[in-house]
């Protein structure tokens, strides 16, 4: 092979390699996103974006069905991608191990990382807004400045360059030939 026909496969053969990435990555960031649609009965109405006065948080309202609050938890963990971590065993805000504990705490999270709107904080009619810190102990809600609330929950997947490299190798190995 000529050294004018090498750079031209080497030059198309990177091209290409660069839009199966691109597309491949669209692909993983439109998988994301639709992973974190939410479940319409569960989720916050969309369009109303009234921020509230002060620090605010959100709460499990006491009294509400187990069942209605479970799957409200379930989703906030879940599909809302909520911190939850300190709710599990072991975690700071574990104790109390109730069902209205546990999500006002992943209420809450997601109430924050997702600017602390009151449209946030719906749950499907599980949640109430509060002015009162719900903090105990250890155990520490966190509140619109003690989080980037701007940033979108996807921000956290980074795209990963194993690709990258793994093309690299391939084509060192095709100029060997």
């Amino acid at each position: 092979m000529s050294t004018m026909r090498k750079k031209i496969w080497i030059f198309q053969t990177l091209l290409l390699l660069e839009c199966y990435l691109v597309s491949t990555m669209e692909g993983v960031v439109q998988e994301k996103a639709e992973a974190a649609l939410p479940i319409t009965t569960l989720s916050p109405p969309e369009g109303n974006t009234t921020f509230l006065d002060g620090t605010n948080w959100c709460v499990a309202l006491p009294g509400v069905s187990q069942f209605d609050l479970q799957n409200a938890l379930d989703w906030a963990c879940g599909l809302g991608m909520a911190d939850c971590g300190a709710i599990q065993a072991g975690g700071a805000c574990f104790e109390p191990d109730t069902l209205v504990s546990h999500a006002s705490f992943a209420f809450n999270s997601y109430y924050q990382q997702n600017g602390n709107s009151d449209i946030a904080c719906n749950f499907g009619g599980t949640a109430t807004l509060t002015k009162k810190d719900p903090s105990y102990g250890k155990c520490a809600y966190s509140t619109s400045g003690s989080l980037n609330s701007s940033e979108s929950p996807l921000s956290k997947y980074k795209p990963s360059f194993t690709w990258w490299e793994l093309g690299a190798i391939l084509l060192l190995l095709c100029l060997r030939i």
